[in-house]
Parts: C-alpha cells; structure tokens; sequence
C-alpha cells in the first residue's frame, strides 16, 4: 500500500494549466467571430484589452466588433483613442472612423475621416474602398470631396497634374512639379519620361537627353523611353545612333493600347509612315477609339504618305463628319488635292492641327491678338519656346511679341530667363523687356545687357538717366494707351526707345514739357514714320487733343537732337518729301 502511494506521487502530473493572457482570449474572440457569436467576441476581446491595455491592435479589434454589432459611436470612441493616444501611426483607424460615420448617415464627419486617411496612409491598404467610399459621399454631398493628395500615391496625383500641365503647354510648371515628383520618388520612370519631353519642348535638349537616358540606366527596355530617345536623336540628326534604334521599333509589338499609340506616333514622326500606319490600323479596331477624330487623322496621315491616297481620303472626309467645326480635316484635304498634282509632298505632321505657319498666317489676317485656342494649344507654345532659343534673330522677334500677347506666367518666367542671357541679342532683349512691363512685371529685373550683369529697377525700362521724372512716364503712358492695339510691341519699344534717346541726350537740360499730350503725339507721328506708316499732324492732333502746331513744333524737337529724318534718309535713300505732311 506504501509502495502504491509512494509510486502515484512520483508519477508527474499531465494537467497543463491555462495560461490566462491577451493571446488567450484573442483567439477565443476569434473563434466566436468564425461562429458569428459577436457578444462572446466582443466579451473576449474587452478581456484581451485588459490584459493589454496598451497594445492598439487588441483597441483596435474591440472597435471592429462594435462596429459590426452597430453601436457606430463607441466604435469611434475606441478608434479616436487609438489615434490620439495609444498609436498615431495607424492611420487605418480613420478608414474605419469614415466608414462608421457613414453608417450613421453622418457625411462631413466621414469625408474629414476618409480625406485624412488618404492623405496620411503610405501603404494604400484600403484604398480601393476608400475610393468607392468618396464617390458615395461625392453623391450624398453633392460636391466633390476636399482631397489634396493621395499619400499611398505619392507622386500619382501630382504627376497626373504635370500631365495636365504639358496639355496645355505649361512647360515651366510641369517641369517644377514634375522634378519635385522625380527627386521624391527615383523609380518613377513616367515622371522621368514626361520630364524629358517637358524639357524638350522648351528646347532644353541637353537635359532632355541626360532625363531619358536615366530612364533608360533603370529600365532599359522602356518603350516610352526608347520611343522619346529616338525623336530626340533624329532632332539632333544623330543618324548612326538612331539606325538601331528605329530598326529595334520597327521589330516591337506592344500590346497595350497607349503603348501601341505611343510607337504609333513616333514611327510616323521618325518618317516610319507604313509601320505608323500598321499601328493605328490596329488602334482603329478598338471599339474604344472608332469615335475619335484624332485617330483618323493620324490615320490618313500615315495611309497618304504610304500611297493611299483614296485611303486618306476617305479618311479625312470621315473626320470632316465627326469634328465638323475643325478647320483641320478641309486643309489636308486641299493638301491631298496638291498631292495628287504632284505639286507637293505628302504632309507629315501627325498633330491634330493646322501648321503652326498656318495658324500664324490665320492669326496675322484675322485681328491683332492671339485666338485663345492658340494660347492654350502646347504644340503652338512648345514652337514658341523652341524658336525664343533657336530660332533667327527676325523668328525671335515675332515669338517675343506673339508671347506678348499670351501674357501668362509661364511667358513670363521665359521672358525673364531670355534677358539673362549673355548671347542673345541686346536688342531683342529689350523688347523683351518691353514687353514684361507691359504685361504686368512691375517689379525689378536682372538682365545682362551690354555684356553687364544689370538690375532694371521697378517698373523702369533700361537707361542711362540717372532719374526718371514722373512727367516724363506720363508722356510715355499716354502714347502708349492710343498706340496700344495699332501699333505692335516692336513699335511700341521704338518709341520708348526714342523718347529714352530724346531725353538722354538733353538732359540735364530736359526742356519744361508743359502739356504732356503734345509731345506724346511726336512721339507717336515720328515712330510711324520711322515704320514708314501713313500718318498726319493732323491726324495724331486730333487723337491726343492738342494743336498741330504743338505736335509740329515737338516733333521738330526731338528730330533735332535725334536725327530722325537723317537716320531714314540713309535707310531709305528713295524717301524724299515722305516725312512732311
């Protein structure tokens, strides 16, 4: 009997005891959730929290069980601890917080919730739902939602802005936005890609070419790279470097659709006209595209400088149908007509617009501003920017004036970086000048003229006077104000520069102006002679609301001490008694 009982107690016991913990009761909550038993996982997960009142996840888990038992607010309750006390790195929780504050019909709380959590969550875990999420509230609230960003698409957002931006021929923005972009995110090959062209159509090409090879360093096969690589190669008349490269394009099939549009598009700019058109063929098969007019065009484009002539044509008729307020279709189709004479070669531009010489030569008839079409369209600015940097001195003259007449922000930054510099044209510079002041830059500008680092103080235009007398800007401005909209801005600078000479060799001695009117009409009358325009005394007198003899007696003024009529004699020798009246 001794034995038996000292043998039971050395045998060890099997009893293993429950270890009462977080771990315990979580997965006790776990298994009523599988069972849908929401009170007994409720009732566990509230015991895991007093195990471990600190860890969020176990806060976290207790807000979801209420959320689904309905009681929205203590849910919240739970989620805002989270947030504000316990860990506010989990930005999940304001998903949670929108989608109970939706349950409760509770609309402006829940776009706060959502618009946070997309502006604060990097992972994106929830982002599918959260984008549904906003178009139920878009309807509920009628008005879009108040989202900046996207944080779990850093760099999405704004790129799809950058594009926006190159879409309307915004190219010093989208450049800012778009290097911003790249130096946050280096694997961002789109970005890197519409950074190139940015910078190539602002005739950057340097940078152009160092962008894409970039791309090309990261991800060699890059077909938006390689398609970027190739025009920017035949710009530079790189043949030997292109030869392989085309001859690559030409062996490449793409399947999807903005990929085969992308090597369509550059086979016809690389003069690649059957392969271009072997694409868009293909582009026109999709159900997608069979109503855009773009297309067709392209298409015609490509089927005319292959010899399809009949092609092209029905072609182009086919968009005269679908954009029947374009004047493009009616153009090429006059071009076809030339074609089939043999008078001239197949057109090649692939843009769905007129020739930029076209556009000029239509807004050179029609008035004396530039069409807003014109000022938004980016091919039309990117020529703009291009022919301000390489194009002749006489092509920079008029892209001066006509960027005039565009008048925005984006003018404005390269207007003020073409007056920096050291090579260009003094001239030129100063008209550029001109024009800045004229369009609203009042404030101080850095300039290199006469080989000098300058700074044109506020609303000034660049002299030699050490002063510049109010009366003196008064005369200017009222010539100014009657010439605006029948003289251009060349012409307008050249008074300014005259009245700038006038009184830069009077002065100190500047005579008394006495009635400002008078002599802003010289101005005006000797200006229009100079341009061997049609003007009288009588004519400028009546205008301004001066006497002749006023006007006379000023303009002799200033031709005495500047020498007009001299100076015109020498230019144009066949003038004789032109500058009388």
């Amino acid at each position: 009997m001794k034995e038996k009982k000292r043998a039971a107690a050395s045998q060890k016991t099997k009893v293993i005891p429950i270890q009462w913990d977080a771990t315990f009761f979580f997965e006790r909550a776990v298994r009523s959730l599988d069972r849908y038993h929401y009170d007994k996982a409720l009732k566990y997960f509230r015991r895991a929290v007093e195990y471990e009142p600190d860890n969020p996840v176990n806060h976290c888990n207790m807000a979801g069980i209420l959320s689904e038992m309905g009681d929205y607010e203590e849910s919240n309750r739970i989620l805002r601890l989270i947030i504000d006390e316990l860990d506010p790195t989990m930005t999940e929780c304001h998903f949670y917080m929108a989608n109970n504050f939706a349950n409760m019909e509770m609309y402006e709380p829940a776009e706060d919730a959502l618009v946070r959590y997309l502006e604060e969550d990097a992972e994106g875990q929830f982002l599918d739902e959260a984008e549904e999420m906003m178009e139920l509230l878009h309807f509920e609230l009628e008005r879009p939602t108040k989202l900046a960003f996207i944080k779990a698409r850093e760099g999405f957002y704004e790129h799809d802005q950058a594009r926006s931006m190159l879409e309307e021929g915004k190219f010093v923005e989208a450049v800012r936005l778009l290097e911003s972009i790249v130096e946050k995110n280096t694997e961002f090959l789109a970005a890197r890609n519409n950074l190139a062209l940015a910078y190539y159509y602002m005739g950057m090409f340097d940078k152009a070419m160092h962008t894409i090879g970039e791309v090309l360093d990261i991800e060699p096969g890059n077909l938006h790279a390689l398609c970027n690589l190739a025009i920017f190669h035949q710009h530079a008349g790189n043949e030997e470097e292109l030869r392989p490269l085309v001859s690559l394009l030409c062996k490449t099939v793409p399947f999807h659709q903005e990929h085969v549009f992308k090597l369509a598009t550059t086979m016809g700019i690389l003069g690649e006209h059957g392969e271009a058109y072997r694409h868009f063929v293909r582009l026109m098969k999709e159900g997608s595209l069979r109503s855009d007019p773009c297309l067709y065009h392209y298409t015609a484009v490509a089927a005319c400088n292959t010899g399809k002539l009949a092609e092209a044509e029905r072609l182009w008729i086919q968009v005269a149908k679908m954009d029947p307020q374009s004047n493009v279709p009616g153009y090429y189709l006059e071009q076809l007509g030339r074609v089939r004479e043999g008078g001239e070669p197949a057109p090649t531009s692939y843009h769905y617009h007129l020739p930029f010489e076209e556009q000029f030569k239509l807004w050179e008839k029609s008035s004396d501003t530039l069409p807003d079409h014109l000022k938004r369209d980016p091919l039309v600015r990117s020529s703009f920017f291009w022919a301000l940097r390489h194009g002749d001195r006489h092509t920079k003259l008029q892209v001066i004036q006509a960027l005039g007449m565009i008048a925005d922000n984006e003018v404005k930054d390269a207007l003020r970086d073409f007056i920096v510099e050291p090579q260009e044209d003094d001239y030129l510079k100063r008209i550029a000048i001109f024009v800045l002041r004229t369009i609203g830059v009042h404030e101080s500008l850095k300039a290199v003229l006469e080989g000098e680092e300058t700074v044109i103080e506020h609303s000034r235009m660049p002299s030699r006077l050490p002063v510049w007398e109010d009366k003196w800007q008064a005369v200017l401005e009222a010539a100014l104000i009657r010439m605006n909209k029948h003289y251009d801005l060349v012409q307008q600078h050249d008074l300014l520069t005259l009245w700038i000479e006038f009184l830069s060799r009077v002065y100190p001695d500047v005579p008394k102006l006495g009635k400002v009117e008078g002599w802003a009409a010289a101005l005006e009358y000797l200006t229009a002679k100079m341009h061997r325009r049609a003007i009288s005394y009588h004519e400028v007198s009546e205008r301004y609301g001066t006497s002749i003899a006023t006007v006379s007696k000023c303009a002799k003024r200033i031709d005495e001490i500047c020498g007009i009529k001299e100076k015109m004699k020498m230019i144009f020798p066949a003038l004789t008694e032109q500058t009388r009246d």
